[in-house]
């Protein structure tokens, strides 16, 4: 029974021992790996040192305050402070309530863009759309603007006396201020739309394009409407898109700067220096002067933006689970 019993596992071992390889395949095997690590070493220092060196550093500046000693007299001076920056932070009214905002903002922007990206990806993408290529165009050219100067033609658009947006509603018989408590959020929520529902569009309709047509023409003889067919058919198999787009969305939200500060600056009441993260970390680091602060808060921002991302792929792994 020994011997029965050892001949097999011999075997075994004999059949998994490696081939053996000849000097000139073992010569051309380590050229070959040194020809992979001279592509792929100059990305990790080029990613060592853009991405991975910022971070490090910024979290060193954290730990760190500038601190006067006696009246001021003496200069500052540089002292460990170990986690009183984040400290600091967490306990700013400030820099809570940028949170609240871009939470608010999130929610009223996110929806609207989305949903207004995927409904004139949709509606280009029917069989009833003639023009494609026009609208396409269209849709997208806001997005060519740069933000800054989209900002300033919007801030136009909402300033009495220059606006004809506001001379038109005016002659109506009607008032409008795009500046008030009320309706400032409103304002900035269908600039940043205005920007970026086109590009949105374009991926959307991008992705349409791949749905296989057959699919489509089953649901049709099968007698699904238009609308059934969109919404049943046509969003489902393109959840991957939606589901990227939306993480972009989010991450792009959290970091909202430009618009809030031209609302600031044109004196939109509700909306203070403060008003996102990134104004309180632009106030912090290039205003107050305090490094440790803004780097503190902007490491507090990158793990929101973590955490969305996150729990937006797995909302979406879920939905494209429940969907396939």
């Amino acid at each position: 029974m020994a011997q029965t019993s050892t001949r097999p596992a011999s075997r075994q071992a004999v059949r998994h021992q490696p081939p053996h390889q000849s000097p000139v395949t073992s010569q051309l095997r380590r050229d070959q790996r040194r020809t992979a690590a001279l592509f792929i070493v100059p990305f990790f220092i080029l990613f060592a040192v853009v991405m991975v060196a910022p971070i490090v550093y910024a979290l060193w500046m954290s730990l760190f305050q500038e601190r006067s000693s006696g009246l001021g007299f003496g200069g500052a001076e540089r002292v460990f402070a170990g986690f009183d920056n984040y400290a600091n932070a967490l306990t700013d009214d400030g820099f809570r309530s940028s949170f609240a905002h871009i939470a608010l903002y999130c929610a009223l922007y996110i929806p609207v863009m989305i949903g207004g990206s995927l409904a004139l990806a949709l509606l280009v993408d029917s069989a009833l759309a003639r023009a494609k290529r026009f609208f396409q165009l269209a849709l997208f050219l806001p997005h060519a603007i740069p933000g800054l100067i989209a900002s300033i033609i919007w801030i136009y658009l909402y300033t009495p006396g220059l606006s004809p947006v506001l001379d038109g509603i005016g002659a109506l018989g009607g008032t409008w201020d795009f500046y008030t408590d009320d309706h400032v959020l409103a304002s900035m929520v269908n600039l940043c739309a205005w920007q970026w529902t086109g590009y949105n569009m374009v991926i959307f309709y991008a992705a349409l394009q791949a749905v296989p047509r057959e699919v489509i023409e089953a649901a049709v003889v099968d007698g699904a409407g238009a609308l059934r067919t969109a919404l049943r058919i046509k969003v489902p198999m393109i959840a991957s898109a939606v589901v990227m787009t939306v993480l972009f969305t989010c991450v792009g939200a959290i970091q909202i700067f430009t618009e809030p500060k031209l609302l600031n600056q044109r004196g939109a009441p509700s909306i203070d220096t403060e008003w996102s993260p990134t104004l309180f970390i632009w106030k912090a680091g290039f205003v107050q002067h305090d490094y440790g602060l803004a780097a503190a808060a902007s490491l507090m921002l990158a793990a929101l933006g973590i955490a969305l991302s996150y729990l937006v792929t797995r909302l979406g792994n879920r939905w494209k689970a429940a969907t396939s």
